[in-house]
Parts: structure tokens; C-alpha cells; sequence
């Protein structure tokens, strides 16, 4: 059986709050999930102990991070594979005469694809975050619908 967690509500000079947001950022877990791991820390007075603790903390936040990246690989490997699908099964052989002209035609489609690539990475945002956030924003509820 799991444990549950208690809420507790403490409050932190304004400093003090901005930091410990900012390095829930950094360390992409919850600002309760590093107070926690904070007051674990104070508490204990083994260091083997605070050490496991943090530890443990750390290895609960990257398995979090590998079922994401796992998901994430999932969901592009099913699209690449359908559209591979689609492309061998709708994608007539092109005659002869064609081909130079499609080759021609096809790199210069693929560097335009390369800069595109090239600017959205540079952006730092990835397609299935966006996604994500367009799919959350379809099913919130809208001011005027009832919860």
C-alpha cells in the first residue's frame, strides 16, 4: 500500500520562494517534491541516510523523465511508421524522364525541410509538447460550459 502525503502549508520570504522556484525548474520536479527532499535532509542526521534520501529522490524524478522520453519515442516511432506506410502505399514509381526533375525537386524540398527543422530546434519548443498543449486546451472546460 502507498503512502499518501499530508498537505502543509508553509509560507517563505519572497526570496526565498523565487529561488526555491527556480530550482524546481532546473531540476524540472515540484517545488513540494524539493521541500520535501529539503526537510528529509534537515531531519536526518545520518548522512548515509540524507544521502539515500536524495538519492532516492533523484532516481524518482528520472524514472518520471525516462517513462516521458519513453512515451515520447513511442509516439514518434507509430508516426514514422504510418507515414512511411502511407507514403510506399499511395507514391506512384515516377517514369524515367521524371526522375532527375523529382530528384532536383526533392532536394530542394528536403533543405527547406532542414531549416525548418534547424529554426524550431532553436526555438527550444518540440511538436509533442505543443501537441500535448493544444490536446489539454481542447479538453479543458471553457468559461461558459459547466465544469
Amino acid at each position: 500500500m502507498q503512502k499518501r502525503s499530508r498537505r502543509l502549508n508553509v509560507y517563505f520570504d519572497p526570496e526565498i520562494h523565487r529561488q526555491l522556484e527556480a530550482r524546481a525548474v532546473r531540476r524540472d520536479i515540484s517545488k513540494s517534491a524539493l521541500v520535501e527532499t529539503a526537510v528529509l535532509s534537515f531531519l536526518t542526521d545520518d548522512d548515509a541516510e540524507r544521502q539515500e534520501a536524495a538519492t532516492s529522490r533523484r532516481l524518482d524524478r528520472l524514472s518520471r523523465q525516462m517513462a516521458g522520453l519513453e512515451e515520447d519515442v513511442s509516439i514518434l516511432a507509430e508516426t514514422l511508421t504510418l507515414f512511411i506506410r502511407f507514403w510506399l502505399t499511395s507514391t506512384p514509381p515516377l517514369p524515367e524522364s521524371g526522375r532527375a526533375a523529382a530528384k532536383a525537386l526533392g532536394l530542394e524540398r528536403f533543405e527547406g525541410f532542414l531549416t525548418a527543422l534547424e529554426r524550431r530546434l532553436a526555438t527550444g519548443d518540440r511538436f509533442l509538447r505543443e501537441r500535448q498543449r493544444e490536446i489539454a486546451a481542447r479538453q479543458e472546460p471553457r468559461g461558459d460550459e459547466p465544469a
